[in-house]
């Protein structure tokens, strides 16, 4: 039975650095002159030649703007199309009663996705331009949030 053996040149032996001649002498692969070839030399990680490092250029604590972001409840018109009556009134409440307005988020949007076929009064803070094209169409009227034109 034969034995598995390595193929030649796989194994090789350790250089050994700065041991006189037959070895990799005089600068050992360390280049020349320099901090780095001075036994003991080197800088320590994230050292920038004394620029200010990354690690102390960027701010580790600061602003956010987490606590001031608004969460918008998005609802397609065709979601008004299939909950909807004709001449039925959009507004927050009357979101809440069909269930399409759920938990906290009180700011509502509403974007174009869908077709609508019924005409719809749609007092609603945002509504997108493609929405309100299409509620439009559909011979609806686009309200501000008080009902007020906008």
């Amino acid at each position: 039975m034969e034995q598995i053996k390595a193929p030649l040149g796989a194994n090789r032996k350790k250089t050994i650095v700065g041991r006189g001649n037959g070895s990799k002498g005089r600068t050992s692969g360390r280049g020349h002159d320099g901090q780095n070839s001075r036994s003991g030399g080197g800088t320590r990680p994230g050292f920038e030649g004394g620029q200010m490092p990354l690690y102390r250029r960027i701010a580790h604590r600061g602003f956010s703007n987490y606590p001031f972001r608004k969460d918008y409840s998005v609802i397609n018109v065709s979601e008004l199309d299939r909950r909807f009556n004709d001449g039925d009134v959009v507004n927050d409440d009357s979101l809440k009663e069909k269930g399409l307005l759920k938990g906290m988020k009180t700011r509502v949007k509403i974007l174009g996705d869908g077709e609508i076929t019924k005409k719809l009064d749609v007092q609603i803070e945002k509504v997108t331009a493609g929405a309100k094209a299409k509620i439009e169409k559909a011979g609806g009227k686009v309200l501000g949030k008080e009902g007020s034109n906008g």
